[in-house]
């Protein structure tokens, strides 16, 4: 009989479902032959024991009502008619069902317990009936804003009724829901608000802590808590006297607490002791309890002793020539006293009384014979130490004796006198006067008669006498109080060792001590007026330099002595007596020389001049030809002149020796300018043309230049300015042979070194060119730092037996002019003191037609002098910089300063001040949500706006390029970014080519500062893709390299990019724990930069705002480069050129010191 047929192979599988599989049966079957009648599917869940059976009728099938996700086998059976029958089942196919959405999300979900940071969530357990799938997820979502910032999260839940959120910040609205999902489909819980509990308050920040000493009071506030983490409901402050510079005090007393309420967030201390430093300690508190505490501490300032009291002012014995008066001990308030004096005063006749007629004490020290010589009305006859006044003693003014270099001279009997006596205390470089009057002594009367007519005949020239006084005696302070500091070199070190600790930091030094002095020398006059800011408004100007004055001006011992020698203005100060100074100048004659000391105020006055100021000035300059030119003119030389109106004067013209054959050979278009007292100093000319190269370098020869100066760069504009006259190796320029032997590219300028060779001699001349390539092609560079520092450098390497320096520019009269104006006026500043800008640029214009060409660049000149004489010459050569560092950095006992500290605060005054709408890209409303602080922003002119595109996303990133040493906008400064910025960031890196990015702060997810780069694998942010490529980790950096491409622009290809995470400057740090690992730093980078980009990627720097460390480290990478390229240390130049782009680069005087310290550790580890 025939056999039973079977399938040959198992059912072909045509769609899956959740609750259906759709196959087709296999009919074809080689055993038996005849009609197949009958298909039947025979199908089971693999795991079950039941099968079910169903006959076929069509060829396709469909089993319906299966379960989700379960897996089933199905089989086919065959039948043949008649005795074949039913065959055993085919082949089986073994396949799952879908999974279906879940039935419902989870249900009954409660929070059961919370806390400040935690909640605990329970719901009710589900199983496969509702998650209809063996693979289910649930997972909390949640939400909350804290600082409004937005914050939203996901997490798996890993348990089946029970699960803790953790992570959470205290006394915050939390909305979360579970999610029941599985591969097909999610179903969620109802949503849930709950709101956290309060937790004790994070510290009040340091930074927000703003104080006020008084005398006796202090003021104080502060912000709340960046982490308030719930309502603030107190603030206690609490106070102790920790030491009072007045060893007499008691400060037992001195202690004390204060609660504020949370709307109140400052205080005024008041009963509190002078000159005592006090340690306060600030801490906030919600309902949970008190923050930690913060400190701080402030002293007060100190008090003027208390005088003692007098009954009367009747002296205990008088004579003609004397008057016996008894001196009491003063009270100190504060710090101990000084010194007594005993001060005379010659009544004269004054017209009008003072309305109150409040005692002034005398803060000038004049001494009998000085009186004389500056008419004053009053003499210091005495100063006592105060241990000769320890009781209350009698003491004779008029005795003939001299007390500590004051002659006591006898008195006048034909002259009435005022006897008071004061008391000094003195320190921190404060001084503080008291004083009392203590006996009048009345004319004798047999002389008045003789007296009197002489005077009445005298009257006038009295009076003149007594102006020409006051005005010679203002101008013999100026001179004493404002020196004009230079540091002294090595050389100078060695031969006096007094100057051994100067260095040149202009008059400046101490300004932001002088508020504090001033005031109390000038009882309510406008000289309290704060000096916060230089830059500041023409009302204030007029006092700004005096502040400055007395800021120099505290009275340091030894000083008195000096005073009372009569000739001590010509003696003492290099100043060269006052008669150079005219005090009065006619109508329409134009200012003679400004002393150094009243530059600053000078210039305000001029930049805000009404009626006259630079403008009405600079054109009281003769324009345009002034002397003949005939030679220039001659149509031989026309196509010499690269302007028809800028060619060279007949009489001080620079003559070339004749060629043979060519009578007209003589000229080129350059003038010979005198420099300070040395004849011929420079050659101003034009840049060379085409035509004129053979020329100028005939003309370096003939001359024996050993410096050409370009202030020019060779096309600006679109506009040839200069043509290349130097070669890239060997050239032959007529018979003058110059070979390139070295390039020194700087940010701001490059050196050039060549050889010079004429033909048929044997000498070789070695020759620089400084090529300043930072001028701006419109207008003058924003700052002159830059310019001083090049001209320092052309100052320092120019032989001195050299011939003149040779200066050009395009024309060889704007720039040119402002070069070798500046370079003239930094000498007469440093010789005499003076400078004379107009008279020095009018007799620049008689020797070569409109040097300095325009108004704005008269202006840059005295704005250059002005930094140049505040800021002085602060680079140290590599060889002396630790002898010079020591005594820099040495604190001064007495005024508790070092220079450093006063570089430090120079730098703070000279720092330009940035106006709003200096950064007016980073103040505009769609920008605000990209800045962490509004409080420093970059300026506009120095932003990187971002070139690739992100959707509707703006070009702007809070960012700044830097100059390094060596490169300009080498450094790309910029803040940690903020979640809404990463993109932003690494579009930065993608847009300007940078290959490292150096990040300098700590992750703390508090302040936003998260993870912006993937750990493995690769992400995408925004366009940017980048790919982690490898790590590793040495000492205190952790480098990673990443790959990064522009995906909406792969043309563009990959680049590699360095990640440097510097993990060695804890938070609460102003500078690294390590000089060596910042120095490994530096070095790491440099090594990097070299092999990766041939030095051409830039850097990113970031800390967490852009400021302080990112600005510390830019400086010390740069003095790094100083150091190797030109064997100087100049941390306030460094500091001064990153400042002139942001303002907070090198925050804080720790980190300034840094700077110092980090290249002394460089230097030894050479």
């Amino acid at each position: 009989g025939l056999p039973p047929p079977t399938p040959i192979a198992p059912p072909e599988l045509l769609a899956v479902g959740a609750t259906y599989l759709w196959i087709k049966p296999n009919a074809n079957s080689i055993i038996g032959d005849g009609p197949i009648i009958l298909k039947e599917v025979e199908y089971r869940t693999t795991t079950g024991n039941w099968a079910e059976t169903h006959v076929v009728d069509a060829p396709t099938y469909k089993l319906w009502h299966l379960d989700p996700d379960v897996e089933y086998e199905i089989k086919v059976l065959l039948t043949r008619p008649g005795e074949g029958g039913t065959g055993p089942p085919g082949p089986p196919l073994i396949t799952r069902t879908k999974c279906a959405d879940p039935v419902n999300g989870p249900q009954n979900v409660n929070v059961v317990d919370i806390r400040a940071r935690q909640l605990t969530l329970q719901w009710e357990t589900f199983g496969y009936a509702v998650t209809r799938c063996h693979s289910f997820n649930l997972t909390v979502q949640y939400q909350y804003v804290f600082n409004q910032q937005e914050f939203a999260a996901e997490e798996l839940i890993p348990t089946s009724s029970h699960y803790t959120l953790r992570g959470l910040r205290p006394f915050v609205t939390v909305k979360l829901r579970l999610v029941l999902a599985n591969p097909e489909g999610s179903k969620e819980s109802e949503e849930i608000v709950k709101q956290t509990e309060e937790d004790v308050p994070g510290p009040i920040p340091m930074e927000s802590i703003q104080t006020g000493p008084y005398e006796e009071k202090i003021f104080m506030q502060w912000k709340a808590p960046n982490e308030t983490n719930g309502v603030i409901t107190l603030y206690e402050i609490t106070y102790k006297a920790l030491g009072s510079l007045d060893p007499s005090a008691d400060l037992t007393t001195q202690r004390g607490r204060v609660f504020k309420l949370q709307n109140e967030t400052h205080h005024l201390f008041v009963g509190l002791y002078p000159g005592t430093t006090y340690y306060f300690t600030l801490k906030a508190s919600t309902n949970k309890g008190f923050g930690p505490p913060v400190t701080t501490r402030i002293a007060t300032k100190i008090a003027a002793p208390s005088m003692p009291e007098y009954e009367t002012d009747s002296p205990l014995n008088e004579t003609d020539t004397t008057i016996t008066i008894l001196l009491k001990p003063a009270q100190s308030r504060g710090a101990p006293v000084s010194a007594y004096q005993v001060v005379v005063q010659e009544k004269r006749k004054q017209k009008v009384r003072r309305a109150t007629d409040v005692l002034e004490c005398f803060s000038i020290p004049v001494s009998f014979r000085n009186a004389s010589i500056l008419n004053s009305p009053h003499y210091f006859a005495a100063e006592l130490p105060p241990v000769s006044l320890a009781v209350v003693q009698p003491f004779t003014i008029g005795d003939n004796k001299t007390y500590n270099g004051y002659w006591n001279a006898p008195l006048s009997p034909a002259k009435s006198y005022s006897i008071y006596f004061q008391a000094l205390s003195k320190a921190n470089g404060e001084t503080k006067i008291n004083c009392v009057r203590l006996a009048t002594k009345g004319a004798s009367t047999q002389n008045s008669n003789d007296i009197e007519p002489e005077k009445q005949v005298d009257g006038t020239v009295k009076m003149a006498g007594v102006i020409a006084g006051i005005l010679m005696f203002v101008i013999i302070l100026l001179g004493v109080l404002l020196t004009f500091k230079r540091r002294k070199l090595a050389k100078k070190q060695k031969e006096t060792a007094s100057s051994s600790t100067q260095r040149e930091m202009g008059p400046v030094g101490t300004a932001d001590k002088s508020t504090g002095k001033v005031s109390t020398l000038h009882k309510d006059d406008p000289f309290s007026t704060s000096n916060q800011d230089l830059n500041g408004f023409c009302e204030f100007s007029k006092y700004c330099a005096v502040t400055l004055l007395i800021g120099n001006c505290s009275f340091t011992d030894g000083s008195h002595s000096e005073m009372s020698q009569p000739s001590m203005t010509i003696q003492t100060y290099p100043y060269g007596g006052c008669e150079s100074v005219e005090m009065s100048y006619q109508a329409g004659q134009f200012q003679p020389a400004i002393r150094v000391a009243d530059l600053l105020q000078h210039i305000t006055q001029m930049k805000c001049g009404q009626g006259y100021g630079f403008k009405e000035e600079y054109e009281g300059l003769a324009e345009g030809q002034t002397a003949p030119w005939e030679t220039a003119k001659k149509d031989e030389n026309r196509n010499k002149n690269r302007y028809g109106n800028i060619i060279a004067y007949d009489h001080t013209r620079v003559r070339l020796q004749l060629l043979e054959g060519d009578p007209h050979s003589d000229y080129i278009n350059a003038n010979y300018i005198d420099g300070y007292h040395r004849p011929r100093h420079y050659i101003a000319t034009q840049g060379p043309m085409q035509e004129t190269v053979r020329d100028f370098w005939r003309m370096i020869w003939q001359e024996n230049s050993a410096s050409i100066v370009m202030v020019t760069n060779l096309v600006e504009v679109g506009r040839v300015k200069c043509v290349r006259y130097w070669p890239d190796e060997t050239e032959l320029y007529g018979d003058i042979k110059v070979t390139l032997i070295e390039t020194e590219p700087l940010a701001e300028y490059v050196i050039r070194t060549f050889t010079v060779q004429k033909k048929g001699h044997h000498e070789i001349r070695e020759i620089r060119q400084f090529h300043f390539t930072s001028w701006p092609d419109h207008g003058v560079p924003c700052y002159a730092t830059g310019l001083l520092g090049f001209i320092r450098q052309v100052k320092f390497l120019n032989a001195p037996d050299a011939g003149p320096i040779v200066v050009h520019c395009s024309a060889g009269a704007g720039r040119t002019g402002c070069f070798i104006a500046v370079d003239i006026m930094l000498d007469m500043a440093e010789s005499e003191g003076v400078v004379d800008i107009f008279n020095c640029i009018r007799e620049l214009r008689s020797q070569r037609v409109n040097m300095v060409q325009t108004e704005e660049q008269y202006v840059f000149v005295h704005d250059a002098i002005l930094e140049a004489c505040l800021c002085g010459n602060t680079a140290i050569p590599v060889c002396e910089f630790r002898a010079i560092y020591y005594n820099i950095s040495r604190l001064d006992p007495q005024t508790n300063s070092s220079q450093i500290k006063d570089e430090f605060q120079t730098l703070n005054i000279v720092t330009p001040r940035v106006r709003p709408e200096d950064c007016s890209v980073g103040l505009l409303p769609r920008n605000h949500d990209k800045n962490r602080s509004m409080d420093v922003l970059a300026v506009d002119r120095c932003l990187p706006f971002l070139i690739s595109v992100d959707g509707e996303s703006s070009n702007y990133i809070n960012a700044a390029l830097m100059d390094s040493h060596k490169q300009p906008a080498a450094f790309i400064v910029t803040q940690h970014p903020l979640p809404n910025t990463v993109a932003d960031f690494w579009r930065l890196v993608f847009d300007y080519n940078c290959s490292t990015i150096v990040m300098l702060n700590e992750m703390d997810a508090a302040q936003l500062c998260m993870q912006y780069w993937p750990e493995k694998g690769s992400c995408c942010y925004g366009p940017i893709q980048a790919e982690f490529i490898s790590a590793d980790i040495d000492e205190d950096i952790i480098n990673r390299i990443f790959r990064i491409c522009n995906m909406a622009r792969p043309q563009d290809g990959y680049r590699l990019v360095q990640h440097f995470q510097y993990i060695g400057w804890p938070a609460y740090r102003d500078t690294p724990l390590s000089k060596r690992s910042i120095l490994q730093l530096v070095r790491r980078l440099a090594k990097w930069q070299e092999q990766y980009d041939g030095g051409d990627g830039r850097t990113v720097v970031h800390c967490l705002t852009g400021g302080g460390r990112s600005g510390t480290f830019c400086a010390i990478c740069s003095i790094c480069e100083m150091i190797q390229q030109q064997n100087i240390v100049d941390v306030f130049h460094t500091v001064k050129t990153l400042r002139n782009n942001k303002a907070n680069m090198v925050e804080t005087m720790e980190q300034y010191k840094f700077c110092y310290e980090v290249a002394l550790e460089s230097l030894n580890a050479f």
